[in-house]
């Protein structure tokens, strides 16, 4: 793939630490409470989101870990905002206080979260902590009752979780039915029996979409961290994206994809970017 035939990039992951209360046992960054935010300053996630925003990027994704630990997340959506880019926010819902509801609440805002059973003691075995069941759903439930618009996305890890069940509990707290979307477990981080594979993929990597890790690596998905095109901390986002090392990335997971197409779940239609996924995507999740 050329620098001239690559798609824009209109979809940005910004993972913005990779800290989280959670542990959980599929987690393609291996986030969990010892994590970092990793070596990108707030200014530096700021000089991003004005690059991506010149660049003709148009929805940015914050995301960890849990991106509300990072002690700047409010001033990033804020500025985000003030650059017109509309924000979603992929968090756990584990906790969110006052002030966190505030910036949820903003217009412009809206947020994403992982659900995994209806039954708690799956959900927690999945999540690694006592508690996450109850709390993200009360969470989720305060989120429809506030009229922020919220998504959530059910990972198939096991038959003993009840995947129809949890749909059926989101759909009594509030959600609308394509605002769920289901994924298979992808084998990426925690996930992975060995090392990642790369081909594991839902084939849509830096297909309009790119993400930025915490310390500053530029890749085409934030599942195929391994495949680094460059650096946010010694080059500009936008000569990254258009450059031959991001197009020769792309191009090298396209092929490896179609090594072994292990495809999709078959609520995919008709491409479903594996969560999480850009949202403009349907179903989402």
């Amino acid at each position: 793939m050329t620098a001239a035939a690559q798609e824009a990039t209109t979809f940005l992951w910004l993972e913005i630490t990779g800290r989280c209360q959670l542990e959980c046992v599929h987690c393609y960054a291996e986030s969990s409470p010892a994590g970092d935010h990793g070596a990108m300053a707030a200014e530096d996630w700021e000089r991003v989101l004005a690059q991506a925003a010149a660049h003709g990027v148009e929805q940015v994704q914050l995301i960890g870990g849990e991106p509300t630990l990072h002690p700047d997340f409010a001033r990033l959506v804020g500025r985000a905002l003030e650059l017109g880019l509309e924000v979603e926010v992929y968090t756990n819902l584990y906790r969110v206080p006052a002030a966190l509801w505030e910036v949820f609440s903003r217009p412009g805002v809206r947020i994403a979260t992982s659900w995994y059973s209806a039954d708690p003691h799956a959900h927690e075995a999945i999540t690694g902590r006592v508690g996450s069941h109850a709390r993200t759903r009360a969470n989720i439930a305060e989120a429809v009752r506030r009229g922020i618009p919220i998504r959530a996305g059910i990972i198939e890890l096991g038959d003993e979780q009840g995947t129809e069940h949890a749909r059926t509990e989101l759909i009594a707290l509030g959600l609308a039915e394509n605002a769920i979307g289901f994924d298979r477990l992808r084998a990426f981080g925690r996930g992975a029996a060995a090392l990642p594979d790369e081909t594991d993929t839902c084939g849509e990597c830096g297909h309009g979409c790119a993400a930025v890790l915490p310390d500053g690596s530029v890749v085409p998905c934030v599942f195929t961290r391994m495949a680094v095109a460059g650096s946010v901390r010694s080059g500009p986002l936008d000569a990254i994206l258009a450059g031959s090392a991001f197009g020769a990335r792309v191009e090298h997971l396209d092929r490896v994809r179609t090594v072994r197409d292990r495809g999709c779940g078959p609520t995919c239609m008709p491409c479903t970017p594996c969560p999480p996924c850009r949202p403009s995507c349907s179903p989402m999740g």
